[in-house]
């Protein structure tokens, strides 16, 4: 008994020594990280974000992850606040040192952490906020990347459809007054005297004003014969409550704004009336990536029947394809190390996506996957965001 015991003993401590080699479930896997807004105004925008980086990691996991690790998703909710955005930011890069930090849904958010992320030469990749300076941040190396729109590009998209569509000459800008529109303020500028328009005039809301009647009622006196948007959910549905109080029926051209979260349900019946750009649609006909990843949600979400229920489908859109792109920039790295992902950005060549076949979606100076031409035009029809001219 005692020769048992002795042996016994003595194998335990054998396993004790060797435990520590041998990693403890889920102790090697990628982490990539999520800050976005998972509660308020945009929480489904945050949760269409989630879904869309979980789908695309069940799909990577499945076939075996990348250098022979399955990816683990950490997020952690802004509630659209920067300050609240960069302690979450530096709780991922320095606690649970993510590989590639996804964020956020806000260009504030966004701008505040980027400096933390080149500093710390940790990737982040943007799937939403769209403010240029995101990208284009002057810093050198730039850890940055974006599989999103991009509010120069958007701006110019913004002139050219109202153009075309409802055949606007003489646009009022109304801007939220943060960072966000100061970014679109700048880029509608540029390609509106690019085209030698001049606008009826600019004006500012805050993101949390009830009415904007004021400001709506100097563009209507400067002769505005269309609005140009930019706002999130919310402030973006008390311009359009304003409008209707005023009894003033003009075309409202949006960015993604009121894309993001219960549009339809603050706006009240004219959200209908707003045009806005979306980057994807699950309507209308697939590719065969757009069929596999709608089955995917709709066996992982019961709440998803079909392609109305994807809202925001940008959300998910982007987030997917990011996810996929940034796996093949970790396989390219051969590494989890921050400035070989960054360098593995540029060695992509071609992947078949969701949005599109990207082709060098990245490289110097090249921070951006997503161009003009990648837009579509939208409006909520009975709560579903459908391209514009589109039946349920």
């Amino acid at each position: 008994m005692n020769h048992w015991t002795r042996r016994t003993f003595i194998g335990a401590a054998l396993a004790a020594l060797l435990a520590p080699a041998l990693p403890a479930f889920g102790a090697d896997t990628i982490k990539i990280g999520l800050v976005t807004a998972l509660s308020g105004q945009s929480a489904r925008a945050g949760e269409a974000l989630t879904r869309g980086l979980t789908i695309a990691i069940d799909e990577l996991n499945a076939a075996g992850g990348v250098l022979g690790r399955k990816f683990e998703l950490v997020t952690r909710d802004d509630e659209a606040v920067p300050a609240k955005g960069v302690i979450a930011a530096r709780e991922l890069v320095h606690k649970e040192k993510v590989a590639v930090l996804f964020g956020g849904l806000d260009t504030p958010v966004s701008i505040a952490i980027v400096p933390i992320m080149n500093e710390a030469k940790v990737p982040f990749m943007g799937p939403w906020a769209a403010g240029t300076p995101i990208t284009k941040n002057g810093a050198d190396p730039n850890y940055v990347f974006r599989v999103s729109a991009v509010d120069e590009l958007v701006d110019r998209a913004i002139l050219q459809y109202a153009q075309k569509t409802f055949g606007t000459k003489k646009p009022g800008l109304i801007l939220v007054n943060n960072p966000w529109g100061q970014s679109n303020e700048e880029g509608l500028k540029a390609a509106m005297q690019a085209k030698g328009v001049v606008p009826a005039g600019i004006e500012k809301f805050e993101g949390n004003d009830v009415d904007v009647v004021p400001q709506l009622t100097r563009l209507k006196a400067g002769g505005a014969d269309a609005l140009f948007l930019v706002g999130n959910v919310g402030p973006s549905a008390q311009v359009v409550k304003s409008l209707d109080r005023m009894g003033w029926k003009v075309p409202i051209v949006s960015h993604w704004g009121p894309a993001g979260g219960r549009f339809t349900e603050l706006a009240g019946p004219s959200a209908a009336d707003v045009h806005f750009v979306q980057t994807y649609s699950f309507f209308g006909k697939q590719r065969p990536v757009g069929d596999k990843v709608l089955k995917a949600l709709m066996a992982k979400y019961p709440d998803i029947k079909g392609a109305g229920d994807v809202t925001p489908a940008v959300g998910v859109a982007n987030a997917y394809d990011a996810m996929q792109l940034v796996a093949l920039a970790i396989k390219n790295a051969g590494s989890t190390d921050g400035p070989k992902i960054r360098e593995g950005f540029y060695k992509i060549a071609t992947y078949d996506g969701l949005i599109k076949t990207y082709s060098n979606p990245f490289g110097p100076g090249k921070h951006d996957a997503i161009t003009e031409s990648d837009y579509v035009w939208t409006q909520f029809i009975d709560n579903q965001i459908l391209p514009v001219g589109m039946k349920k």
